[in-house]
């Protein structure tokens, strides 16, 4: 796989609670992806960017939601969100040492 696809299948980490607590428990960390990358894409582009064994993928469609504003509907894009499970020892932190 080339070095611009890498950066394409991998969108933005999701920072939320649970991907907190996955990343404290499982040593899971959890990305927003395209909707057509593939598991095998996803573990070579986590591995080569952050110089990480992957062990494990698991991949979620996150579904589109239906929301009002003002009386009109409106529709939030749906969006696909990889769960990487990492080796032992390995680690990524996205936010460096915020003290």
């Amino acid at each position: 796989m080339n070095t611009e696809r890498m950066y394409e299948v991998l969108r933005t980490p999701v920072i939320s609670e649970k991907a907190s607590t996955q990343t404290e428990n499982a040593n899971q960390v959890a990305f927003e992806v395209r909707s057509d990358a593939t598991k095998p894409e996803i573990a070579a582009a986590v591995a080569k960017l952050f110089d990480v064994t992957v062990k494990k993928v698991n991949t979620v469609a996150m579904p589109s939601k239906t929301k009002r504003f003002r009386g009109f509907a409106g529709k939030r894009n749906g969006w696909r969100k990889a769960y990487v499970t990492l080796g032992d020892g390995d680690q990524i932190d996205f936010l460096g040492s915020v003290q």
